[in-house]
């Protein structure tokens, strides 16, 4: 691997273990440590443990703390509270998704957030420009930082083996700080990228390859980035960069959940957004299963039965559990029905697919 590449503190870990290293968004990163088949279906199954320690995280302080987040943010961030952590997107004034991240508020007036590891160093400049009208600091602790995420339906039953809190009633993004797993200090919140119950643990960078050798040892299947990428496609749970990005606004993202353009508080993008809620927007995300033979990619154009573009594919692979071929596409509205056939350039060939709900998950 190259110098250049930033590495997580569970790099060296993976380079001994044999795990196939790739490089993602500027960091070297395993993509696979057994196979991808057989990583996704632990998690579907079982439990999977993957490194996410690339992320990147920005705390938020100050009197204006809040403010600042609230206009930054497209969700209500006035819903944050140090027990529940909020997904939410980072919007450009024309509500386009600069990142999309999750907001910790880790004690009154400072908040912890969880961005895309290539997107760290943009994220963290747009902050700090916005931030020099309120009375509030921007720091990027990325690298003070360790994550994991355990993921699976007997993920909780581990884990509550581990902590000295019971976790057994925690809801999608609630949190807990000092937690103690392991006999480490973590903030434990109920999340992932999978699809599946799980938690995503912040520990200190120092205690991540202790963390994760001990869960290892509780018959727990180790992840890569591949496995990762075909649980959240068949989640139907966009990636930045591809399903997301800053010419692609929540709203035509299908994470309308995630803009709240009718509160009170301004915040970046709000005029735009507050359009496509009232009129709708012009395009769409959607999900995609192959009639035919052929494996949806990123970019492929997608046309109606009569010839006419209505848009591309934003991301597709086949799935390791159904063996289906599966994808999200972004589409003009007015082309959407679901169930409705539609056709996919794959390279030459011109291949059958109909539009199906985003999440495809079946066990």
């Amino acid at each position: 691997m190259s110098n250049e590449l930033k590495k997580t503190p569970l790099y060296q870990t993976f380079v001994d273990s044999g795990a196939k290293i790739v490089e993602f968004g500027g960091w070297a990163m395993p993509v696979q440590f057994s196979s991808i088949k057989e990583e996704h279906n632990a998690v579907r199954t079982e439990i999977g443990l993957f490194d996410v320690s690339h992320m990147g995280e920005i705390i938020i302080k100050g009197s204006d703390a809040s403010n600042l987040v609230q206009y930054l943010l497209s969700n209500d961030t006035d819903n944050v509270t140090t027990h529940k952590a909020q997904y939410t997107a980072l919007c450009n004034e024309q509500g386009g998704i600069i990142d999309d991240l999750i907001t910790y508020k880790l004690e009154e007036n400072v908040y912890l957030l969880v961005v895309n590891a290539g997107n760290t160093e943009k994220d963290f400049e747009w902050m700090c420009e916005k931030a020099k009208a309120f009375d509030a600091e921007v720091i990027n602790v990325s690298t003070e930082y360790g994550q994991l995420a355990i993921q699976g339906p007997k993920a909780r039953d581990l884990v509550q083996q581990h902590v000295n809190i019971d976790v057994s009633e925690m809801k999608p993004f609630e949190f807990e700080q000092n937690v103690e797993f392991f006999g480490k200090n973590v903030i434990l919140s109920q999340s992932g990228y999978t699809g599946e119950d799980g938690f995503e643990i912040y520990c200190n960078a120092d205690d991540a390859p202790y963390l994760w050798d001990e869960i290892l040892k509780n018959d727990v299947t180790p992840c890569g980035l591949g496995a990762r990428d075909t649980l959240r496609l068949e989640a139907g749970l966009p990636l930045h960069g591809q399903d997301l990005s800053e010419t692609i606004t929540p709203y035509e993202a299908g994470i309308a959940f995630a803009a709240k353009p009718l509160i009170e508080a301004d915040f970046i993008g709000k005029s735009v957004l507050k359009d496509q809620k009232e009129n709708g927007s012009k395009r769409r995300t959607v999900g995609l299963e192959m009639i035919d033979k052929g494996i949806p990619r990123t970019g492929y154009e997608v046309y109606d039965l009569d010839g006419n573009q209505i848009g591309e594919i934003t991301s597709g692979t086949q799935s390791p559990l159904t063996g289906k071929s599966i994808g999200l596409a972004l589409i003009n509205r007015d082309a959407f029905e679901m169930g409705k056939e539609v056709v996919v350039q794959v390279r030459k060939r011109q291949v059958k697919a109909k539009i199906v709900k985003k999440n495809q998950i079946s066990k």
